[in-house]
Parts: structure tokens; C-alpha cells; sequence
């Protein structure tokens, strides 16, 4: 790759962070661009959250307060104003529409980008949202994007998807794939696991993710258990959520309850995934995965449903790992035994994930913001 260097003042606006996978790659994104001598501002409105301790110290971490988003959008201007970054970025629709009014009100020569992780489409369809309702919320959504400077998408899919929902022309986005490889994640990987299960031959298949409808984690489940009556297995899903009363009780019904465990958020996943025999991703809809791309980056096999969108971008339609329908509990059975009994080559894993390297998404960033230029400074 050829010599770069960039400079620049970057905001990364997200008030609402939790614990997902967005909120993550920001923090890898935030490494990746004070690596290059970028100068990075990380706004939330809550400072002792999961993956904030792992910013690095160049980053400016800054509490906007979490006291209703009238007074955060006068604060967030008066950043602005005082400030004045060459890029601010969101990431997530509620703090994308807190930016974009900002932007009408601070007046300053920023450049606001939207970064959009999901499949919009799909995402509506599935909480079975009527046809009026998805039309207007697609309208809230072309307007929204409409104020945007540049927009940012994770996968293909996701940017096909907003551009057939909202005729943004292909021109105004970029799809750059998440920073998900980092320096870290080997290390971290070799980590030891209290946890039995890992020092036992019995084969762990792993699921991660929230505990809500998106995820599907019932379907996986009653395959879990299809599996576990032919053979012995265990079934771990990482995560938290509203559905982990509702998981429990249905693994009491199948029957499978001692050998199904939910250990909740786990910091360190990467050590989870390396020792699992099999990951699995069953969801209903995703933007760009990133669990599945830290299974493989890991070097553990993987079986993931063809959901909109990513999972055919991540494994290459299927080169590195099964895909399945959609709700299709029968070709789950079957691709989970068949990858139980077919182990698959770790380096040949890893190599699907070459293009999600922090240090290729941080490059594809700068390049969206025009931070990126020569050495020389030409």
C-alpha cells in the first residue's frame, strides 16, 4: 500500500451508545484514525459504558450530558460552533436526526456524514410494519439522508437497499466495510475461559448477538435441539436482552436446557469464538455482521441464514461458510451437522476477512472524508 498520511479533526457523534456491534466498530474506527494522526472527538451522553475504556488515550472522550435531547442538540451545538470539526459522523437514526438538525443550526463548515449499518427494508418488514406505515417511514428516511453530506453503508446490500428506498443516487454512497480485524483480536482470542464446557470434547456451537427478534435465536434453538437428539452438542448464545426469560423457558420445553447456556455480554468474545466448533448467525436481517467476521477471523467455521444483508458479501456466497434460508429450521439442521462433521482449514477462514482490517476501513474513510493525501501533503 502506498506511503499516506492524513491530518484532520473527525467528531463521531453517538449519544445513544450501548453495547452493540455499531457502537464497537466506532471505537475501532476512532484507533484507526488517531493511528493516522487524525484528531478524533468520541461525544456520548454516558462515559462508563463497554468499549469506551478501549479508545485510545489521544481520543477526546466527551460527556454531553443524559438529560433529554432538546438540551443534547443545544450542547452538540455549541460543540460545533466552538470546534468547528472538518467531518462529524452518527451512526445510529435517533442520534442521526439530532445531527442533522445541528447541522441546520450550527452553521459551520463541517461536513456531516450519516453512517447506516442496517438493512432499512427488512428490518420494517419483519416487525411487520403495514405498507402506509414503511412508506412514511421511508420518507422520514429519505429526508433525512437528503441533509447528509455523505453517507457511508457497511455492505452493498445495505447501500442497494437505501438507495432503492430513498433515489439517493449511487454516487452519494460509499460502502466501506467494518473495521472488525484488529490488532487486538488475536491477542485477546489465545485468552483463557473459565468456563467447563471449553475444557470437554463435547462440540460448543456459539450464536451472539442482542436477544431480540432481529437475532432469531428461537429458530436456532429448535435446530439446537433437532441437533442435540441426534448427537452431543451444546448450544452458548452471548448476549443480552428481553427474549432471555423466553429463551430459557423454551429450552426447558425442548428439553435441552443442560447443555444451552446464556452467559449474557461478554467483553471478550474473540476467546468464545475460537474455542467454539461452530458459529452460527441465524438472524432475520443485519447490515454487515460482525460477529460473523470475527468467527472467521478466528479461523472457526461458520453457518449463517442469507439474510439482507452481508452475510453473502462476508462469506463470499458461500465459499466460507453455509448459507441457509431464512427461517429455514430444516437446512439449518442439516448445515450444522454437516459443518460438525466437515471442519473447514482456520487459514482458509481467515482469509475471508482480509477486507475488514482496521487498517483498510480506516483508509476507506479518509478517503470519504478527503482527509486522505500524499505524503508531500498534495
Amino acid at each position: 500500500m502506498t506511503d499516506k498520511n492524513s491530518a484532520g479533526h473527525v467528531a463521531i457523534f453517538i449519544p445513544t451508545f450501548g453495547d452493540g456491534g455499531v457502537e464497537h466498530m466506532l471505537v475501532n474506527l476512532a484507533a484507526g484514525l488517531v493511528g493516522r494522526g487524525v484528531r478524533v472527538d468520541f461525544l456520548v451522553k454516558e462515559t462508563h459504558l463497554p468499549y469506551l475504556n478501549q479508545l485510545p488515550p489521544e481520543a477526546r472522550l466527551i460527556d454531553l450530558g443524559n438529560d433529554g435531547d432538546r438540551r443534547l442538540l443545544e450542547r452538540f451545538v455549541r460543540y460545533l460552533k466552538a470546534d468547528a470539526p472538518d467531518i462529524a459522523m452518527s451512526a445510529k437514526g435517533r442520534d442521526d436526526r439530532i445531527m442533522i438538525r445541528a447541522k441546520g443550526r450550527a452553521k459551520v463548515p463541517t461536513r456531516f456524514f450519516l453512517r447506516t449499518g442496517t438493512h432499512i427494508s427488512a428490518r420494517h418488514v419483519r416487525r411487520r410494519r403495514n405498507r402506509l406505515r414503511r412508506l412514511l417511514n421511508y420518507l422520514k428516511v429519505r429526508r433525512l439522508y437528503g441533509g447528509a453530506d455523505g453517507i457511508i453503508c457497511v455492505s452493498q446490500g445495505v447501500a442497494d437497499d437505501l438507495m432503492r428506498i430513498t433515489g439517493i443516487a449511487a454516487d452519494r454512497i460509499q460502502v466501506i466495510r467494518n473495521p472488525v480485524v484488529t490488532p487486538k483480536l488475536e491477542e485477546m482470542a489465545k485468552v483463557d475461559i473459565d468456563h467447563p464446557w471449553f475444557g470437554e470434547d463435547i462440540p460448543v456451537i456459539l450464536g451472539a448477538g442482542g436477544l431480540r427478534l432481529q437475532k432469531n435465536f428461537p429458530m436456532l434453538l429448535r435446530a439446537f435441539a433437532r441437533i442435540r437428539a441426534q448427537r452431543e452438542a451444546r448450544l452458548m448464545i452471548l448476549g443480552e436482552g428481553r427474549q432471555r426469560h423466553e429463551l430459557k423457558m423454551q429450552a426447558k420445553e425442548l428439553g435441552v436446557s443442560d447443555d444451552f447456556d446464556l452467559p449474557g455480554f461478554v467483553a471478550n468474545p474473540y476467546a468464545h469464538m475460537a474455542r467454539a466448533r461452530l458459529f452460527v448467525l441465524s438472524s432475520h436481517w443485519e447490515g454487515s455482521p460482525n460477529v460473523l467476521a470475527e468467527a472467521l477471523a478466528v479461523g472457526t467455521q461458520v453457518v449463517s441464514t442469507d439474510c439482507p444483508s452481508g452475510p453473502s458479501e462476508i462469506l463470499d456466497n458461500g465459499r466460507y461458510g453455509t448459507l441457509v434460508p431464512v427461517d429455514d429450521e430444516d437446512a439449518m439442521v442439516e448445515a450444522i451437522a454437516h459443518a460438525l462433521d466437515n471442519p473447514a482449514d482456520p487459514n482458509f477462514l481467515r482469509a475471508a476477512v482480509s477486507q475488514y482490517t482496521t487498517e483498510r476501513s480506516t483508509e476507506g474513510y479518509l478517503r470519504a472524508f478527503g482527509l486522505l493525501r500524499d505524503a508531500g501533503g498534495q
